[in-house]
């Protein structure tokens, strides 16, 4: 046996503390502290060693083995004839349940309920509106009765994208996608996209016409309707939805195979409410093209023709005047990427009455164009509302042929030359006429790869630094990339316009290394403007 002395060392060592059983003795101030480290209740529990206090989360462990109750003998059957089988079991006072834990103070699992639904719906809206319906509705559906309520107004899912499965897209089974696709369309158009307003398919191959039917049956107030990828347009298609949806006015079909009589038979049913409108330049784009000069939608605001993926090389001639006068309400003008000819105006030819709405012109090309200051003179004549012009890639443009134009309150001016100055005989001067005209404007301005010399540079650039009435110039963003732009001309600039949030001076021969680079947000610009002040001139 071993002594008395190593079995309290044994104890010392892994002793468990436990409460000692209801009434065996009075509670001590030791008892009161260790309840306080792990109340009853709290699924956490002590463990003593020689020299540390453990706080453990989990079951409380077993006790020590002082208080451990030894387990009770099975009792046998008394033997027939002896005194215990004549004698009366005493009835023993049946114990008293020790009181359990109190209940803990959980979080509400109905606060979500308790919500009324039109606070909801304000909620979900501002959301939806934000990100859009999916995958937001799609989830809060799944919260409760209540979400899946508010979840399930029609009002919600005004704006929805459908698109087959991409493994559907990228095999064989793609006309089974699209089915099993429109089979959840037959249940969700009538009772989700009742009330949807902006539509767009994406990679649709054989059941365009079906999904279009569903929508024209079940979604009256459809405004927008946009075709990515998908083949399988019809006349009777798009006049069905034309019909159907009195609302609809605006179709994007960049990108998709549809034929010119369906587009030109839809603009024909939709006619004068017809805003918008998005095209991939093909050979079928001059039937299209036809209808709107022959005044088939006279409140056109949006015009939008682009390349494909594939580059069309074949030059789209447009007649600027015929166009002016069959889309006088005209406000965005994009001709993307095009070889874009004006069709010879010839001496007899009155000039057009412009477009005198239009606030948006954008002929940027990846290529150097062959749009000229007299075909730029011929669409923006009698535009006086210009704010964006974008004339990326157009070489022949010059600073005394901007000059010209009518707009005085341009706020974005594009006018950079990418992969292509090195093959093209650039105007030196003239900058600072573009400058002087718009400084108090101009929020945007894109020179990169201009041969401007760094006199003119600084001359146009010093526009900024006495703008009228003692305020600060709007530029917030100045692409100076690959001109000759010098660091007293940049620090100049930086100065003036507190506002600048971009400052691109990538390719920049005349400034010092390490600062050719583009600086986004206050922070950079100001940084870029210590150095240029602290740096040493760069040797001539």
């Amino acid at each position: 046996m071993a002594p008395q002395g190593a079995r309290r060392a044994r104890g010392a060592r892994g002793r468990v503390r436990a409460r000692p059983p209801a009434g065996a003795r009075a509670r001590s101030a030791e008892d009161w502290w260790w309840d306080r480290l792990a109340p009853s209740g709290s699924g956490y529990h002590l463990l003593q060693s020689d020299s540390m206090l453990l706080v453990l989360p989990g079951p409380e462990p077993a006790r020590a083995r002082a208080h451990r109750r030894a387990p009770r003998r099975a009792q046998r059957p008394p033997l027939p004839g002896s005194r215990a089988a004549g004698a009366k079991a005493k009835p023993r006072p049946a114990p008293e349940p020790a009181p359990g834990p109190a209940p803990q103070q959980g979080p509400d699992s109905g606060w979500g309920d308790r919500i009324p639904l039109e606070i909801l719906l304000q909620i979900f809206g501002l959301l939806v509106a934000a990100d859009g319906p999916m995958p937001f509705l799609g989830r809060a559906a799944r919260v409760c009765r209540r979400w899946h309520e508010a979840a399930s107004q029609p009002a919600l899912w005004h704006t929805v994208t459908l698109s087959p499965s991409v493994a559907g897209r990228l095999t064989k089974t793609g006309a089974k996608a699209e089915k099993k696709l429109l089979a959840s369309l037959e249940w969700l158009m009538p009772n989700r996209f009742s009330q949807l307003q902006r539509l767009t398919l994406l990679h649709w191959k054989s059941q365009v016409h079906p999904v279009l039917k569903l929508a024209s049956d079940s979604c009256p107030r459809l405004t927008f309707l946009k075709l990515s990828d998908c083949h399988g347009v019809t006349p009777n298609t798009l006049i069905m939805l034309a019909r159907a949806c009195p609302q609809l006015h605006s179709l994007d079909i960049q990108h998709s195979m549809v034929e010119s009589t369906a587009v030109v038979s839809f603009l024909e049913e939709v006619g004068p409410r017809m805003r918008k409108l998005w095209l991939t330049y093909s050979s079928q784009t001059t039937a299209i093209l036809g209808a709107l000069l022959g005044s088939c939608c006279p409140q056109l605001q949006l015009l939008e023709v682009s390349t494909g993926i594939n580059r069309n090389n074949t030059p789209l001639q447009l007649p600027v005047e015929a166009l002016q006068r069959g889309c006088p309400q005209l406000q965005v003008l994009r001709l993307l990427n095009l070889v874009w000819l004006p069709k010879p105006s010839g001496r007899a030819v009155t000039p057009g009455p412009g477009f005198p709405s239009l606030e948006e012109l954008c002929l940027a090309g990846s290529t150097c164009n062959s749009v000229s200051n007299e075909a730029l003179g011929r669409l923006l004549h009698g535009s006086p509302l210009l704010r964006l012009l974008d004339l990326r890639g157009c070489a022949r443009i010059t600073p005394a042929g901007l000059h010209d134009l009518p707009c005085q309150e341009l706020e974005q001016l594009h006018l950079g030359l990418y992969g292509m100055s090195d093959r093209l005989t650039l105007a030196k001067e003239g900058s600072s006429l573009l400058t002087h005209k718009w400084c108090h404007t101009l929020r945007e301005l894109d020179l990169s790869g201009q041969g401007f010399s760094e006199k003119d540079l600084e001359q146009a650039l010093a526009a900024f630094s006495g703008t009228p009435g003692g305020s600060h110039p709007a530029l917030c963003s100045l692409n100076l990339r690959g001109t000759r732009v010098t660091p007293s001309t940049v620090s100049s600039v930086i100065s003036s316009c507190p506002g600048l949030l971009y400052l691109n001076l990538e390719s920049c021969r005349c400034l010092p290394r390490g600062l050719k680079r583009a600086y986004r947000g206050p922070e950079e610009v100001q940084w870029c403007l210590e150095q240029l002040l602290t740096s040493p001139p760069s040797p001539s």
